[in-house]
């Protein structure tokens, strides 16, 4: 007789109470392992895939791409062998409940079923490949339902099992054509595939768009006549996942925090000689050297002169806390939205391993397989502007931090020089602008503006960092 083990959405973040569903990897009927990815889905602060946390069969999709679930509901069915989960919890006692895959039978309060973990042989919970800190497992409310009981009897007939729910069926389509078919307001599993493999295309969907239901005659799509479509006076893009998250954080931000900005430009030709010197070097000749290499070297190493830019506001306690660690944070702009991922304890760092943090950084983001740990704790950031051709803007705090750095583009300039002499000549320099917004309740303009040349300084001449 087969089991069901319901998978609830779990927590994969710090407190995240929702996440939308983007992509199925499995259908009813199909057979799973444990940690095997089951679905990707969309928190407020990054895509992530789930594996699954029992072998058997698909069963149930409780939920269809594009939905919404909550954490804590049933995201998936799987149906697995009775006789084998026996086995798996053999020793554990006629009241243990069934185990998780590989481990032993849990006791009867301790069903995983509620909390996507698998069983240790020690009865500790384990903590299954892609999900949330440890020491956050245990202390999440356990919910259980009917179909994971862990006292139902094992002689239980199996007519009197009720039948699992209809499975959701997955539309074949690619995820362009989702898009297309949300951003036209068609339901994709109402059009009628005429693609190869009984696909939807972008034509099916925009004949649907198009055309009246009542009009599509079944086995004459083609023959009927299609009127395209008025162009859309507006459209209306739901607000959620990343880009929620964002909208929130930067309205707290902004209206709590008194934001300070100021602006230095600065000669940084010899910053660019310096990075096409390291460029060369054998060590990091398997690395993209970057001018934002330098720029963070220059903002860490400053930061040592100017700890409370390190720092964050406690408002229930009325403290500042000065952060003996800095978390660099990156602002990165990804197809779902700005994310500020950041490298944990960048001051340790020597130069490669810096380069080396920021091309894995870069690298996930762009994939959008950043995870929402390391997009928790940072302590300043910097944006880099200057990618997208702009000289300087007035970047906003990411909450709970108390500076943030704007690099502008670096651009051959006509540019004042003197010499050893005290003459004066224009030549052409790389130039660019540095923009420092700071939170003035913990820093004051003397410290934001000693920062900022501080920074440039170092920009200007990397020599001084020997200082």
């Amino acid at each position: 007789m087969s089991q069901e083990h319901v998978f609830l959405l779990p927590d994969v973040g710090e407190g995240l109470t929702e996440a939308e569903i983007l992509q199925w990897a499995v259908k009813a009927g199909d057979t799973v392992e444990i940690n095997q990815i089951l679905v990707e889905v969309e928190t407020a602060k990054a895509a992530v895939e789930l594996p699954s946390p029992y072998a058997g069969v698909v069963g149930t999709l409780h939920a269809g791409e594009g939905e919404t679930l909550p954490v804590g509901q049933p995201l998936i069915t799987i149906l697995s062998d009775a006789d084998a989960d026996a086995d798996a919890g053999a020793g554990a006692g006629a009241g243990a409940g069934a185990g998780a895959g590989a481990g032993a039978g849990a006791g009867v309060g301790a069903s995983p079923e509620a909390t996507g973990e698998t069983v240790e042989a020690s009865g500790k919970a384990a903590l299954l490949v892609g999900y949330g800190p440890q020491e956050s497992v245990g202390r999440r409310r356990r919910r259980r339902t009917p179909a994971v009981s862990a006292v139902r009897p094992v002689a239980e007939p199996a007519t009197t099992a009720e039948p699992p729910a209809p499975a959701i069926e997955r539309t074949a389509a690619k995820p362009p054509v989702r898009k297309l078919a949300k951003d036209l307001g068609v339901d994709i599993t109402t059009v009628t595939p005429t693609g190869p493999g009984s696909t939807v295309t972008r034509d099916d969907v925009r004949r649907a768009a198009g055309t009246s239901p009542v009009a599509v005659k079944e086995g004459t799509p083609e023959t009927v006549p299609v009127t395209a479509p008025e162009p859309a006076a507006e459209t209306r893009i739901p607000i959620r996942g990343v880009r929620k998250h964002t909208a929130a954080a930067m309205v707290a931000s902004a209206f709590t925090a008194p934001h300070v900005t100021e602006f230095t430009t600065v000669d940084v030709t010899a910053t660019m000689r310096l990075r096409d010197k390291v460029a060369a070097r054998r060590e990091f000749r398997d690395l993209r050297v970057t001018p934002l290499l330098f720029v963070a070297r220059a903002l860490l190493l400053a930061l040592r002169r100017t700890p409370e830019a390190n720092a964050s506001w406690d408002e229930a306690g009325q403290e500042i806390v000065l952060k003996h660690y800095v978390h660099l944070g990156i602002a990165a702009a990804t197809g779902r939205g700005l994310i500020v991922p950041n490298i944990k304890h960048a001051d340790r760092m020597s130069l490669r391993e810096l380069a080396e943090a920021l091309a894995e950084l870069t690298g996930t983001a762009r994939a959008g397989r950043t995870t929402p740990q390391s997009m928790t704790g940072g302590t300043v950031t910097i944006t880099n502007v200057g990618v997208f051709g702009v000289d300087t803007g007035t970047p906003i705090l990411n909450p709970g931090e108390a500076a943030i750095l704007a690099v502008g583009a670096i651009r051959r300039m006509p540019w004042v020089v003197t010499d050893a002499s005290g003459a004066e000549a224009i030549e052409p320099r790389w130039v660019t602008q540095l923009a420092l917004s700071f939170d003035h309740r913990l820093i004051d303009g003397q410290q934001g503006s000693e920062l900022l040349a501080d920074i440039a300084a170092v920009l200007h001449d990397p020599g001084l960092a020997m200082l």
